[in-house]
């Protein structure tokens, strides 16, 4: 037998076996400790998915047809959302389909809403729930849930009323569904408003309430006077409109096939569908989960959020994202896990990206935005593909070899803060290149902040004499800039 160092060849000659990278499971695998937690049941006489799905269809029916007939027409689907020849579309889809141009106009919003069409600028192409509408229940009480959580869109609100009395309203509607939720039956309209109004009330009271602070005599005058002035009767706004309002809001949940109105022979009320009643079991469920996780993951940060999410399997940690976005508008809650994602720990980069999927339409543009920033560019090209209907696993084909190296430096950053070495190890074999010398090639090209780090602690971890010794010295290179 011929003999040889144990460096140099093996090194050079070590070839990285082909896998598909999957960044996010890496690092997520750092930190995860499994945890089982009992899937809850729903409450007893809720009917099985099978007859939630078959209802959610029923409700949508009108949606899927015309989305379908705009899969097949393609030219008048994007005129349908807008244009000079959106009555034309119309009137076409209305005679193909025996419904009026009005009912096309709602079942176009609704199909849009509840994702079966996605808008791409000025293109609109059939969503991935439309694809699997009839074979796929849980798409089709996604999307039933997505137009569920829209319904204040679906019904236009009364003229006249002020745009606050409508977000109130909004805001405190859920108190109103809890309670015909509870209930398992019937409620009387009026007890409905008496609710709603002390709602609105609390809200206001939410938002006028002022920190105490230390005050000197003249300071603590000033302000008494200034809340003598805030709270003149003609600043505060009236509940006159709430029976108007809680109209609106009845007769749009009613739409979307959340609940039921009964003139009664007394007076109006309401009852909650199986699928609303199921529906608002699940948002309960949600924000109970993440109120009972350690960090108390609702009332945190995105960060802290995050952080606390890490250590969850991707399940709970996306029921856990949905209860803390439900807490929030989407536009501030869009920007602040961006903000995390811009920060140092790849970790939380990923896990951002992550809970944003769960965002979907609402974060595109915010998302699209960010393919301008190296760092955030190949998490926001990974979520576009996907957000288009590209399969997760062949996502990463978007991303070019210089982009993909980037990204396994990226988690690899993540991998060697929060994980062990073994895994770092393994994260070896995910990388696309063919072999250890061409890796660490295209590692010093693509001028990742961390790179030093990441080689050192690969090096440190691999238990290959020769390949970490090769890894030792591409840090060392890195680090003093040489070839």
């Amino acid at each position: 037998m011929t003999s040889r160092k144990p460096d140099e060849p093996l090194a050079r000659n070590s070839r990285l076996r082909l896998v598909r990278p999957r960044a996010l499971a890496t690092a997520r695998r750092a930190v995860t400790t499994r945890r089982t937690r009992p899937a809850p049941r729903p409450p007893e006489g809720t009917p099985p998915r099978a007859e939630l799905a078959r209802q959610a269809r029923q409700v949508l029916a009108d949606a899927v047809r015309i989305a379908r007939w705009a899969a097949v027409e393609r030219g008048p689907e994007a005129a349908l959302r807008a244009g000079p020849e959106a009555g034309t579309s119309e009137e076409r889809a209305a005679a193909a389909l025996d419904l009026t141009p009005g009912q096309i106009r709602a079942g176009w919003d609704r199909a849009r809403l509840a994702g079966l069409v996605e808008l791409h600028g000025d293109t609109a192409r059939p969503g991935w729930r439309l694809h699997a509408w009839d074979r796929d229940d849980s798409a089709v009480l996604r999307g039933w849930v997505a137009l569920f959580d829209a319904w204040s869109l679906v019904h236009p609100a009364p003229e006249g009323v002020a745009p606050s009395a409508v977000a109130e309203v909004v805001e405190a509607v859920p108190q109103v569904l809890s309670l015909l939720q509870l209930s398992q039956g019937p409620v009387l309209v009026p007890a409905l408003l008496d609710l709603l109004g002390q709602r609105v009330e609390e809200l206001r009271e939410e938002r006028c309430e002022v920190p105490a602070t230390e005050q000197t005599p003249e300071q603590a005058a000033g302000g008494l006077e200034s809340a003598t002035t805030a709270h003149e009767p003609q600043a505060t706004p009236g509940t006159d409109g709430l029976p108007a309002l809680l109209d609106w809001a009845l007769e749009g949940l009613a739409a979307v096939g959340a609940l039921t109105l009964d003139p009664g022979a007394d007076a109006r009320h309401a009852t909650l569908t199986p699928l609303g009643n199921w529906a608002v079991w699940v948002k309960l469920e949600q924000i109970c989960v993440a109120a009972q996780s350690p960090a108390g993951n609702i009332e945190q940060s995105a960060e802290d959020m995050l952080r606390g999410c890490a250590r969850l399997t991707p399940g709970p940690a996306r029921a856990e994202y949905r209860a803390w976005l439900a807490a929030r508008t989407l536009s501030s809650a869009v920007a602040e896990l961006l903000a995390v994602a811009r920060g140092e720990d790849a970790l939380l980069r990923g896990l951002a990206f992550e809970a944003l999927r769960v965002v979907g339409a609402p974060a595109e543009a915010e998302v699209r935005a960010t393919v301008t920033e190296p760092s955030l560019r190949p998490y926001a090209l990974l979520w576009l593909a996907e957000y288009e209907g590209a399969d997760p696993d062949d996502a990463q084909e978007v991303l070019t070899r210089e982009e993909a190296t980037w990204l396994w430096v990226d988690t690899a950053a993540a991998v060697a803060d929060h994980g062990e070495s073994e895994l770092l190890v393994r994260h070896l074999e995910s990388a696309v290149q063919g072999t250890v010398p061409a890796l660490l090639d295209e590692v010093r090209a693509v001028g990742h902040p961390r790179t030093v780090q990441v080689l050192v602690a690969l090096a440190a971890a691999h238990p290959d004499p020769a390949l970490s010794k090769a890894v030792r010295r591409a840090a060392f290179q890195v680090h003093t800039g040489g070839a």
